[in-house]
């Protein structure tokens, strides 16, 4: 026949002396300090999440301000000949034109630097990543969704726009 394990916890062993009576208890004082120790470690550690938490949201901040930055001062030029241009007014109005024309080729150019480029094709299929539909027209001698015209352009890539292009689209008769 075969005997069950004995699972069970065993006591404390007490040494037992004649006119001393002494058992094995835990030490209070020690489970105390460790209690204590690990609380410390633990406020510790909280306080350093938070710092850091801090830190992070100032380095986030610095960031951001540091890129507005580069963005406006990228815009300067384009400011500063508008200026030119508007003192210039009065003068021949082709000269007033050409300037304009010359501020614009200068802003898509900071936008391009950015990674916002211009799209403005015509004779492309539409791209709902690329444009919006503004009108349709009939037009049996292009493929359906044809761009046709361009309203506004666009700018940036598939994954990243400033804004779709305006466009009107062709389309079969019927």
């Amino acid at each position: 026949m075969e005997r069950a394990a004995d699972h069970s916890t065993p006591e404390p062993a007490a040494d037992v002396t004649e006119g001393d009576r002494t058992e094995t208890v835990p030490d209070h004082a020690a489970t105390s300090a460790e209690e204590a120790r690990l609380d410390d470690r633990w406020r510790r550690a909280l306080a350093d999440l938070d710092n850091l938490r801090k830190r992070y949201a100032k380095d986030l901040e610095r960031e951001r301000a540091a890129e507005v930055t580069k963005v406006s001062a990228a815009w300067l030029p384009v400011l500063d000949n508008l200026e030119l241009a508007l003192a210039h007014a009065d003068s021949d109005s082709q000269t007033v034109v050409d300037g304009v024309k010359a501020i614009r080729d200068q802003a898509v150019q900071v936008l391009s630097r950015f990674g916002f480029e211009r799209h403005d094709e015509v004779g492309v299929p539409f791209s709902p990543q690329l444009h919006e539909v503004v009108s349709v027209v009939v037009r049996p001698d292009l493929p359906s969704g044809t761009v046709i015209d361009v309203v506004r352009p666009g700018y940036g890539e598939d994954g990243r726009q400033l804004r779709p292009a305006s466009v009107v689209v062709s389309r079969p008769e019927g």
